[in-house]
């Protein structure tokens, strides 16, 4: 089963900050993995975001939640800022 990816606006200030090798293993990892099996490859976040899931791209973090047969992609942020940037998005 395929997935359709959505992105929250603020995802083009996010990809600004990656640098160019790191955006394409970004693109091919939600176009493969995050696309098709997202639950195999994510982990499932807990307390504030709780319904929301993590994968890990180097440094970076993908936030999204899965609904129906959407993945909407909250973020893609470094580490350390993730979790923040992530709460305050998913208003």
């Amino acid at each position: 089963m395929r997935y359709k990816l959505l992105y929250h606006p603020a995802i083009r200030d996010d990809l600004k900050k990656i640098n160019e090798k790191l955006k394409k293993r970004i693109k091919k990892v939600l176009e493969t993995r995050t696309a098709t099996v997202p639950e195999r490859y994510g982990e499932p976040l807990r307390k504030t975001l709780k319904g929301y899931w993590k994968m890990r791209v180097g440094d970076y973090r993908i936030v999204y939640r899965i609904v129906k047969q959407e993945i909407i992609i909250l973020a893609i942020v470094h580490r350390k800022n993730i979790y923040k940037v992530s709460d305050k998005r998913k208003g």
